[in-house]
């Protein structure tokens, strides 16, 4: 067996793209081998020193990447963010410290830029907690039984003067970002999309073997503006009896009001012969179940952890966001990696934004940097975390009082995988 030290974790070059992908897919249990087109495709998303591999007598075992994204916090601003994906071992190489390595020279090199956070979408659960990274955000997904919704069968399309219309990709790309800027200027959680992300969600760039293309529908108001658009497919499934039994599967679908949210599912529960609707990951508050008659014709399919984040910059990102009430708390922050460790003072006025500097009192709340991660967007409690053994008090009452600091209203969401 090749030794810890034999292993050569590096950034790759652009000419070991090509087996770095391969490793990837074998990873992800995908299929090795990429066509030379796929591959120049991906080349898009190389920045060097951010595509790290293992390689192990000139093979590549395993894979990392990052790029910069910004994450909105409560309160609409936005922090930089080191964003983590395409994470892999090879079966061969596990339990060398291959991913312990690549993770803390990224996580390094991110608070060295000034990152305030990393991010990533966890494929398992166990695995990101030992580096100091806590799910933040949670995701939904329903299927909706459309004959039992309770919609008007003969309704013919929005009642508030706005329209449904059919567009293509070509369009998508031309409103799509604007609309995505809006939304993300209101949800926390929501994070950065380039133009990339647009170019690869309409095929315009392409980098899967297979793309089927997506029906796109937009919301445009009484006044002509868009305030919606969604991304569907629809599979071709017909009974014995030759009912239709089709289902529409949502790709993604982003409003800015609650009036084309609305406009939007209803037009793909009334879509001819559609007998389901599953949603695709929503926020796990969505409004969707209640534009329904019947909000139990939207079952939940599945409810899961989403986003995890892993705090680089306690000051900056405690500064970032806004806070529910006016208040002081003093956390005593545990990071075994020495990045963002220490004790800290928060200090949150009645107008909602806050101020966090090092201090010497003494703490209120002693917690990991994971756990302060998993409570900055605002979606866990610190009074569950107490119960839990993972955040303790060291003066009575100061988790609740952390709770009606920086719970929020509405639930953070994440409305992309990367």
């Amino acid at each position: 067996m090749t030794s810890r030290a034999d292993v050569d974790v590096r950034p790759i070059t652009e000419s070991e793209f090509a087996d770095w992908q391969r490793a990837m897919n074998v990873g992800f249990l995908r299929e090795p081998t990429l066509s030379e087109e796929i591959v120049d495709a991906r080349r898009a998303q190389f920045t060097p020193g951010r595509s790290v591999g293992a390689f192990d007598g000139g093979r590549c075992v395993a894979t990392f990447r990052s790029f910069a994204q910004e994450l909105t916090v409560v309160g609409g601003a936005t922090v930089p963010a080191d964003a983590v994906t395409n994470v892999t071992v090879t079966a061969t190489h596990r339990r060398r410290g291959l991913l312990t390595r690549m993770m803390e020279r990224d996580l390094a090199a991110a608070k060295e830029r000034g990152d305030v956070v990393a991010t990533l979408i966890a494929a398992e659960y166990p695995i990101y907690g030992r580096y100091g990274f806590g799910p933040a955000t949670t995701a939904t997904e329903w299927t909706i039984d459309v004959p039992r919704a309770g919609l008007d069968p003969r309704r013919a399309g929005p009642q508030d003067g706005g329209r449904v219309d059919l567009v293509d990709a070509e369009d998508v790309r031309k409103f799509g970002p604007e609309l995505h800027e809006r939304l993300r200027r209101i949800q926390p959680g929501a994070v950065s999309r380039d133009e990339l992300w647009w170019r690869t969600t309409t095929g315009a760039v392409r980098f899967h073997p297979t793309f089927h293309e997506p029906y796109y529908a937009v919301y445009r108001s009484a006044g002509g503006e868009v305030e919606g658009m969604v991304a569907y497919t629809a599979d071709d499934n017909w009974g014995d009896a030759k009912q239709p039994l089709n289902t529409v599967r949502v790709k993604w679908l982003t409003g800015v009001t609650p009036a084309a949210e609305r406009a939007l599912w209803l037009y793909l529960c009334s879509i001819d012969w559609v007998v389901g609707v599953k949603s695709g990951w929503r926020a796990p508050d969505d409004l969707l179940p209640h534009f329904l008659p019947d909000p139990r014709a939207a079952a939940v399919t599945t409810q899961a952890d989403w986003m995890w984040v892993r705090m680089l910059d306690v000051v900056r990102a405690l500064q970032a966001r806004t806070y529910g009430a006016a208040g002081s708390l003093v956390l005593e922050v545990a990071d075994g990696a020495g990045l963002a460790g220490g004790r800290y003072r928060l200090e949150a006025s009645a107008d909602g934004t806050g101020v966090c500097v090092p201090t010497g009192e003494s703490a209120d709340l002693t917690l990991d940097v994971a756990e302060l991660s998993v409570l900055w967007l605002g979606d866990e409690s610190a009074v569950r975390l107490a119960a839990l053994g993972r955040v303790r008090e060291e003066r009575a009452g100061a988790a609740r009082q952390a709770d009606a600091l920086l719970r929020t209203s509405r639930r953070p969401w994440c409305p992309d995988v990367f």
